[in-house]
């Protein structure tokens, strides 16, 4: 029987590659022009730094004096029009461009180019009034109503209808205009986290499934829908899965497929928008928009519609409450690395469109930001190869949702806040950056040495989001554990996906990888026997792609890569701590850990110690081909565990990596090394005697920033 299960794992992994081949056709129709992003940008140029502005929102006789102003405070660049629909289309059909054609003009004069942006996130009253069926409903039931913004559903074809009109006639008139610099579809299309349950979602979400399985026979099997005798006849009784509607968890397949259809959803509402402006505008305008990491049910990975990805941060709004006494006024120094790894590796450009200004006023609480962090964030970016960043915004509103929301000049109008003072010396820093750039620099040899990468698919963050099986599990935080333990080793990383080149990385993290095939796991084999090393950890290779657990032993699949085999798994109340021993030191656990059971040959580097199974190994590892494969049992609270194996495997494998402190960053970029630190506690940064400093010293306080050459 056994023999069977395997046929069927690699029958499933056949179709995986037929299913990846039609994907990967489409996406290089789609994508076509991501090949062109090298040449959007002027490498020379480093980081240009722009401002967004609202002309609808100010008296028409304050645009000429601040657009004069944003020129003066140094800005390169301002964003237009994203929340404009209102004043582009006052009245259905008719189109007034007078205004923003005034403000473009104004903006040029002051040599500052333009990013425009279709409107679509605020569609107008008298839209709303007569198309009611427009809006989106969350998992309440509730309608939501035209007074603030996203409230529409991406499904309704009306709405895309009237967007698909709006998009045209902007892109019609500013075809071709050199005075825009690039072009932003929406604003942070995401709902905030909500998802949309609109009877328009409903009927899009059928048929995404009928195009999908082809039969309703097909989505029976592969949901399941035996189980609770869910069985449908037919692909109109199948209603979005809605925990608020259900007596009892609703069906985990149905789940993972609904996500999976919200997030193509967005995409083609991108894709409809981007199809029009390129059959208008010039090839030499980029089209991007800005996406929050992390914010369901829109995943940056797969936003494939675009020339590239750019992203939002705000790391001060009470969420994040980073390191120390003090870590709430700068946040986790892996808030805008991550975001860096990611975006930067999908196709090599990204930017960073909205970055936090000062003090806000939407968060948990909103304090104040510690002196000379906002200063550091942008340093961060630069350091993590962005194109360019632009904050939000460039003038504190009197009016609306956001009054207490920084702008870079204050409530006056002229006053530049504190924030806005830290913009203008980042601004004046990367001009001096200029005069010792190098575009000959090539990234020093035992720091590409160390590149890794962090496999990605946010598949698995959907499935385990919904099945956590503990209150303490977080795939995000599980893996940023491994992220930041890597940060902390000094190693450049890629946050790929699975159509990446896996063999220009030495090491490859793959953070609970739960939902796998047969081929994944034949590239997993072949990247480690020729000498690649792989980390697998908790909780990986436990089902297939549609998140039905294998007819096999638990997680055997992978029990031939990695030399062992997963006994069973053991979760803990928050009151009980698990522990560990790993090179003589103790860790502690209490979210999730997998048992293992080595084969002969492989190595145990790690006992559970405590709990009934103690002496049971936690940690194993082997080597395989050329290289070695590591497997790490156990989830823990502080990421010291996940740290101490990663030590473990750069060591074995030869490859020299640094010491940092939680919260010091250290990156290369174009010829120029970058540190900047969210510790509480300044760090003696180590230079090489050749080390020229341009910015900073080498004692980099907390907040601060050192950049130099070699």
């Amino acid at each position: 029987m056994k023999k069977n299960y395997y046929a069927l794992f690699s029958a499933a992994g056949n179709i995986f590659k037929c299913a990846l081949l039609l994907a990967a056709l489409f996406l290089f129709e789609i994508n076509s022009s991501q090949a062109q992003t090298k040449n959007f940008f002027n490498k020379s140029d480093l980081m240009p730094i722009g401002s967004y502005y609202y002309p609808e929102q100010w008296p028409h006789e304050y645009w000429a004096r601040d657009l004069k102003k944003m020129a003066e405070v140094g800005f390169d660049f301002t964003h237009f029009g994203e929340f404009a629909w209102a004043f582009i289309e006052p009245e259905e059909g008719k189109f007034d461009f007078k205004w923003i054609d005034e403000a473009v003009d104004l903006a040029r004069a002051n040599g500052i180019k333009v990013i425009m942006c279709t409107s679509s996130p605020t569609p107008p009253a008298w839209l709303a009034e007569k198309h009611p069926e427009i809006l989106m409903v969350n998992d309440m039931g509730i309608t939501m109503q035209h007074g603030s913004r996203q409230q529409i559903s991406w499904s309704s074809p009306v709405y895309r209808q009237y967007v698909s009109k709006m998009v045209e006639a902007v892109a019609k008139h500013f075809a071709n205009d050199k005075r825009i610099w690039g072009w932003q579809l929406d604003n942070e299309p995401s709902h905030y986290g909500q998802y949309d349950y609109s009877p328009a979602a409903q009927i899009s979400f059928r048929k995404w499934l009928k195009a999908k399985y082809g039969t309703i026979a097909n989505l029976n099997k592969t949901w399941g829908t035996a189980f609770w005798s869910l069985v449908y006849s037919d692909f109109d009784q199948v209603r979005i899965p809605n925990g608020k509607e259900l007596i009892a968890q609703p069906n985990p397949s149905a789940v993972l497929d609904f996500k999976r259809f919200s997030n193509d959803e967005v995409n083609d509402f991108l894709a409809m928008q981007y199809k029009i402006l390129r059959k208008y505008i010039a090839p030499e305008q980029w089209i991007t928009t800005n996406l929050m990491p992390g914010e369901p049910p829109v995943d940056p990975t797969k936003i494939t519609s675009l020339d590239f990805n750019t992203y939002t941060k705000y790391l001060v709004a009470g969420y994040d409450k980073g390191i120390g006494p003090q870590g709430f006024r700068m946040g986790s120094s892996t808030s805008i690395a991550f975001s860096n790894d990611l975006f930067r590796s999908i196709n090599g450009t990204t930017g960073v469109m909205e970055l936090q200004p000062g003090q806000v006023n939407w968060g948990k609480f909103n304090p104040q930001p510690m002196p000379g962090v906002v200063r550091m964030w942008i340093w961060h970016a630069f350091a993590g190869g962005n194109k360019f960043v632009c904050n939000y915004r460039f003038k504190q509103p009197l009016i609306g949702g956001e009054q207490y929301h920084y702008g870079i000049i204050g409530p006056d109008g002229v006053t530049p806040s504190t924030s806005g003072l830290e913009y203008i010396k980042v601004i004046n820093e990367l001009k001096s950056l200029k005069k010792s750039y190098n575009p000959n620099a090539q990234m020093p040899k035992e720091h590409a040495a160390r590149l890794t990468a962090v496999l990605y698919n946010p598949d698995n963050r959907w499935e385990e989001d919904n099945q956590p099986q503990s209150n303490q599990w977080s795939f995000e935080k599980h893996m940023l554990h491994y992220y930041n333990a890597l940060k902390q080793l000094g190693v450049p990383v890629d946050v790929i996906t699975e159509d990446k080149d896996f063999s220009k990385y030495p090491v490859m993290i793959a953070p609970s990888y739960q939902l796998l095939d047969a081929n994944l796991v034949a590239r997993w084999t072949t990247y480690v026997e020729n000498g690649g090393h792989l980390i697998l950890t908790t909780r990986t290779g436990q089902k297939d792609r549609n998140a039905k657990l294998w007819e096999m032993k638990f997680a055997e699949p992978i029990y031939k890569l990695i030399g062992g085999k997963i006994s069973f798994y053991d979760l803990l109340p928050d009151t009980v701590i698990g522990t560990i021993k790993m090179n003589n030191q103790n860790f502690k656990w209490n979210n999730w850990a997998d048992i293992i059971t080595p084969d002969a040959g492989t190595e145990v580097w790690a006992n559970y110690t405590n709990q009934y199974y103690a002496g049971r190994a936690a940690v194993m590892s082997r080597k395989l081909g050329k290289g070695t494969i590591t497997y790490v049992g156990p989830d823990t609270d502080d990421g010291s565990l996940e740290k101490a194996v990663l030590q473990k495997v750069y060591q074995r494998a030869g490859i020299p990596v640094r010491n940092l402190p939680d919260g010091v960053i250290l990156e290369w970029r174009d010829g120029f090394w970058v540190g900047v630190n969210y510790s509480p506690k300044p760090y003696a940064v180590p230079l090489s005697a050749k080390a020229k400093i341009l910015i900073g010293t080498p004692l980099l306080k907390p907040a601060d920033v050192i950049v130099w050459q070699e």
